[in-house]
């Protein structure tokens, strides 16, 4: 199991970037978001789905997490430099916490939900999740959560239910500042 951290401080691809986290305790949402604003990078990201190449990581984007309390699950939405959602991408996970240095983690379970505004949804990774059970690396108990986490989520999309595509726009409008803007770190 891999522990991933938001303020992704080893991305080598990215030369220089902005960073924040905040809290939320509002009746919409409990938890901490964070802005992750990519400045400069050494190449942009591409990712392809069902034969359709998109742009995940390039200079002026901004990731968008949500590390909703008490979830087994973390949102990025991830915002091209026109403030346009490319997707959300949404990583089960089995715990998440703070550093000392109060920035975000999880412990990722594989298994990853993927959203793009077109209404494709995917689901990625069950793959690595088998091999990591074989592996022992997750138990059959964690696996188990990651796939009722992934099919309630997958559930709530279905079903219109999902909250963050609504949330993700507006808490980038609130967050970020007029332009998007984060302040630099």
């Amino acid at each position: 199991m891999k522990r991933k951290f938001s303020d992704r401080a080893n991305w080598r691809r990215i030369l220089r970037r902005s960073y924040t986290c905040m809290t939320m305790d509002g009746d919409e949402f409990r938890g901490l978001v964070t802005l992750y604003r990519i400045h400069e990078l050494r190449e942009p990201l591409w990712k392809e789905y069902n034969g359709r190449k998109l742009c995940l990581a390039d200079r002026g984007y901004l990731w968008m997490q949500h590390f909703p309390r008490g979830e087994h699950f973390v949102v990025t939405t991830m915002f091209d430099d026109k403030n346009r959602v490319v997707q959300w991408y949404i990583d089960i996970c089995k715990t998440q916490g703070l550093t000392d240095q109060q920035v975000p983690w999880f412990d990722d379970l594989y298994l990853d939900v993927v959203v793009l505004p077109s209404g494709e949804v995917f689901l990625l990774d069950e793959d690595e999740l088998e091999d990591a059970v074989r592996q022992g690396v997750v138990s059959n108990k964690d696996a188990a959560l990651a796939r009722k986490t992934a099919g309630r989520l997958l559930s709530a999309i279905r079903n219109g239910r999902f909250r963050y595509f609504t949330l993700s726009l507006k808490h980038r409008k609130a967050l970020a500042g007029p332009n998007g803007e984060v302040s630099e770190s």
